[in-house]
């Protein structure tokens, strides 16, 4: 099974999933993890508010808030 990072935006945002990363698929689960750690600051300059993990349909966690801790 494969893992994958789903984005939430704000209503209203267009996000270009394919250049952010956001098409890809991870063989596990820390790999997936790992990835968004280096991404992170990408997807929140380009609106993306959130991310949920899923291993293939099925919801790992999420939604994570990609914002600055204390705001």
């Amino acid at each position: 099974m494969s893992w994958r990072w789903q984005a939430d935006k704000p209503r209203g945002v267009v996000i270009d999933a394919a250049g952010l990363g956001l098409e890809q698929t991870f063989p596990a689960q820390g790999d997936a993890e790992s990835w968004l750690g280096e991404a992170y600051p990408e997807l929140a300059e380009a609106g993306v508010t959130a991310v949920s993990l899923f291993e293939g349909d099925r919801l790992v966690y999420g939604p994570m808030s990609l914002a600055p801790e204390g705001t």
